[in-house]
């Protein structure tokens, strides 16, 4: 494992920078994770109609889209908050790990774009080993 950095120039001793930084680590998919989260909030609230094709049609028998969007969305943007303030991590990489499980579980359909959620599910993952 890299730990370390090695700066050197012409005329000075190599200078030894110190990589392992787990606080800076969990800032950064902190961060990257609630980036995600609120842009796919954001987005579903300007522009519904790009966004309704994701909730699940099951859904339609109870519930409607579009309510069902709102809602998503609404919990979607406190969980980008709760990721950002960086309290009860744990709670917020598991939440964050059910929500996008829940997607890629209920809408098998958008698999060729929602494929990528497996690598966020990773990164909240990651948080859960991180942080303390």
């Amino acid at each position: 494992m890299l730990h370390y950095y090695y700066m050197t120039t012409k005329t000075t001793k190599p200078k030894k920078y110190n990589l392992h930084n787990p606080a800076l680590a969990s800032i950064s998919i902190r961060v990257s994770l609630a980036i995600v989260f609120a842009y796919a909030a954001i987005g579903a609230f300007i522009q519904p109609n790009a966004w309704i094709g994701f909730v699940p049609e099951f859904t339609n028998n109870f519930i409607d889209p579009k309510l069902a969007l709102d809602i998503i969305s609404v919990l979607q943007l406190v969980l980008a908050v709760w990721l950002v303030t960086g309290v009860y991590v744990k709670f917020a990489a598991a939440a964050a790990i059910a929500l996008l499980a829940g997607v890629l579980i209920t809408d098998f359909e958008t698999i060729l774009i929602t494929f990528r959620d497996i690598g966020l599910i990773g990164a909240a993952l990651a948080l859960i080993f991180l942080d303390d």
